[in-house]
């Protein structure tokens, strides 16, 4: 009797895998996921300019975390290094080779971002007034979700999240001037112990500091 019940609940639970999609994923992983930390690698393709052989390309990586809401930290390690942090009032944004720090309202410019996307929001129905969100077919073992800024006064012109068992796994990113930028994350720790202090940010001492 044991095993014709395993295998009823296993079909069960196969089935309703099977009808998972993108917009379930990302309601799942605003609902389940507070924090997270993650590895990633991002690939930058530019257009093709007249004479060039192919599209250039620039790979850079290395560690994502987040703690909702509104607060996120890109660091990245390879080939130079550069810290983007969130702190829930200002977007900072370090540059370590030329000693320079970018501070900007974080409201005037995460509005409609890849970050706010996965890091910023709390809910499908906030999300889909900043975002029109549409599932894709699944592709490459992933569930994919569209999302398009409603606004469209900004760079973004599309976002595909692919989301891989519940997580995200891919950041396709397409901008107005035609460049694609592929972020790929890899060992994901979802809601670690990750407090609001981590997100804080204090200029070097001498570095140049810019509010625009």
């Amino acid at each position: 009797m044991i095993k014709p019940l395993l295998a009823l609940a296993t079909t069960f639970f196969l089935c309703l895998s099977a009808r998972a999609d993108g917009l379930q994923d990302l309601e799942a992983f605003l609902r389940d996921v507070r924090s997270a930390q993650a590895n990633f690698t991002q690939v930058v393709t530019s257009p093709k300019r007249e004479g060039e052989p192919s599209a250039r390309t620039r790979t850079s990586s290395g560690r994502f975390e987040f703690l909702r809401p509104q607060r996120f930290r890109f660091e990245y390690t390879k080939p130079f290094e550069q810290t983007i942090v969130a702190d829930g009032q200002t977007l900072w944004l370090h540059d370590v080779d030329l000693n320079q720090v970018t501070a900007r309202k974080q409201q005037d410019v995460l509005g409609s971002t890849p970050a706010a996307l996965i890091a910023g929001g709390t809910d499908i129905k906030t999300l889909s007034t900043v975002f029109d969100l549409k599932s894709l077919p699944a592709q490459d073992g992933m569930n994919w979700l569209e999302a398009r800024p409603r606004a469209r006064d900004g760079q973004i012109e599309r976002v595909r999240v692919g989301f891989r068992d519940g997580q995200v796994a891919v950041l396709d990113i397409a901008d107005s001037l035609g460049q694609q930028s592929v972020l790929t994350f890899s060992q994901w720790q979802a809601n670690t112990a990750l407090k609001a202090e981590k997100f804080r940010f204090t200029p070097p001492a001498g570095a140049d500091v810019i509010r625009p």
